[in-house]
């Protein structure tokens, strides 16, 4: 077992607690000199040190692990990519530098970040346009990085809607009958259902809840159950917003709704419930959609989320992409990165899912950084009823590390041990470190291209630094 040296994070926790050196040194039952080294790296965590710590503080082991880096290494590189190539930064600087100070490693993301939207900005001023609604730094953009921050699970609000749904008796074929008593008895309101452009609206001085004739049984809850958490917890959806947003801000705003989508499938997928019946079924989506009456993508989600102190389910990242490789939805309990910039991989098996609608499509694919993942994706279409009127399709990824794949039932009949049957992918094109990559579609950020008028070759991009 190798030495965990992680100071910064020892750190970081004992100050979040505010408490003194002598106060944890106390708990751990340790002398304050022997803490303070290891909070500069001078010492390594013991095991019987890392046992207090999760003990005492209701942390998993792996929030010391180097593991736990991973996210914001890959945002460095991807932020920083043109800056570090000109400057010969290894990765093993960057992992070093998000290790023992990672709050100084966020200082100089954010700095890239704001360098990037400024270029953009610049970009845009000069031939008449504007950074679109999705472009990095726009709201919409804020908030997935809002959950992505807390790697896709709120504790107090996940805990809260699971106290409502034992309050009102919210239980598998009974979610619609326990959520309009509850919206009746305790709001006076009434449900109606009508035809037209929205899924639904609430009429606030009628007291009317608009759901649209469109929706499925699972849908008419889950709009249900977002108007609940709006009426029930909106001072506390509020607070969870106002952690990172301006009350008042259109970031704020969507927030607020975001922690209240998230409040809903809580509300009616109840974490310790579903976390039993998830591990019943290995993670078998389907059999978990037929169980609960819900779409595809309201299940992968969920099942992201689980990551309960001491009852955690498969870490598991979950993605929307369309069929352009728009990325709409992004959320990861691990440290797998989705880029930013430049689209996503398009050796990524999420875009095998358009070609079979239907099917679940698995694969095992490898990062640059070796990392590999087990991954299954699967392509889902809405329509607004009527024939000719253009539809929705989008492809659905819920991937996890492969130390967690045996737990998956995808993962039966597949040679997980052996790395050569991964299929190599990366984070994006830009800014994807495998310059011999045949499917590249854009030149990689901070490497100077090799153009050679009497050669040609495989790979569209070749670059100077390169082997041949």
């Amino acid at each position: 077992m190798g030495k965990t040296y992680a100071g910064a994070r020892l750190r970081h926790l004992r100050e979040e607690r505010r408490m003194s050196q002598a106060e944890l040194a106390r708990v751990l039952a340790i002398s304050p000199s022997y803490l303070n080294q290891m909070e500069h790296d001078s010492r390594p965590l013991t095991v019987a040190v890392l046992l207090r710590l999760t003990e005492a503080f209701g942390v998993d082991p792996g929030f010391f692990s180097a593991r736990d880096t991973t996210r914001l290494v890959a945002d460095l590189r991807e932020a920083l990519a043109g800056e570090l190539a000109e400057a010969r930064v290894s990765a093993a600087d960057l992992t070093d530098l998000a290790s023992r100070t990672p709050e100084v490693a966020r200082v100089l993301l954010d700095l890239g970040r704001r360098n990037q939207r400024l270029a953009e900005r610049l970009a845009g001023a000069t031939d008449g346009r504007g950074p679109g609604p999705e472009q990095p730094g726009s709201p919409h953009e804020e908030i997935r990085d809002f959950f992505y921050r807390r790697q896709n699970y709120l504790h107090d609000t996940d805990l809260a809607a699971e106290r409502l749904s034992r309050e009102i008796g919210i239980r598998p074929g009974e979610v619609l009958r326990a959520l309009t008593t509850r919206l009746a008895d305790r709001h006076g309101i009434r449900l109606t259902a009508e035809r037209g452009d929205h899924l639904h609206h609430y009429d606030e001085p009628t007291r009317t809840l608009h759901l649209s004739t469109r929706l499925r049984p699972g849908q008419r809850a889950f709009r249900m159950a977002t108007q609940l958490a709006l009426l029930e917890h909106g001072d506390e959806l509020d607070r969870e917003a106002a952690e990172d947003f301006e009350p008042g801000s259109p970031a704020h705003g969507l927030a607020r709704i975001g922690v209240a989508n998230y409040f809903a499938a809580a509300l009616i997928l109840p974490y310790d419930a579903f976390h039993t019946a998830a591990e019943e079924a290995r993670y078998d989506i389907e059999r978990l959609t037929d169980r609960y009456g819900l779409g595809y993508e309201t299940v992968c989600h969920r099942l992201s989320t689980l990551q309960r102190p001491r009852l955690r389910g498969v870490p598991f990242s979950f993605v929307r992409v369309d069929r352009a490789g728009n990325m709409s939805k992004r959320q990861s309990a691990t440290g797998f990165h989705f880029s930013r910039a430049g689209g996503t991989c398009p050796l990524w098996n999420v875009y095998e899912a358009f070609a079979v609608p239907g099917r679940i499509h698995v694969q095992i694919a490898e990062m640059p950084d070796g990392q590999r993942y087990l991954w299954t994706a699967r392509a889902v279409t809405r329509h607004r009823g009527g024939w000719g009127e253009p539809g929705k399709t989008f492809a659905i990824g819920l991937g996890c590390e492969i130390r967690h794949a045996h737990r998956v039932v995808y993962s039966d009949g597949l040679d997980l041990a052996n790395a050569s049957a991964a299929t190599p992918i990366g984070m994006g094109c830009r800014v994807c470190e495998r310059l011999d990559c045949p499917q590249r579609a854009a030149p990689p950020l901070g490497h100077p291209l090799r153009i050679d008028q009497n050669t040609g070759t495989f790979v569209p991009y070749p670059v100077s630094d390169a082997r041949s």
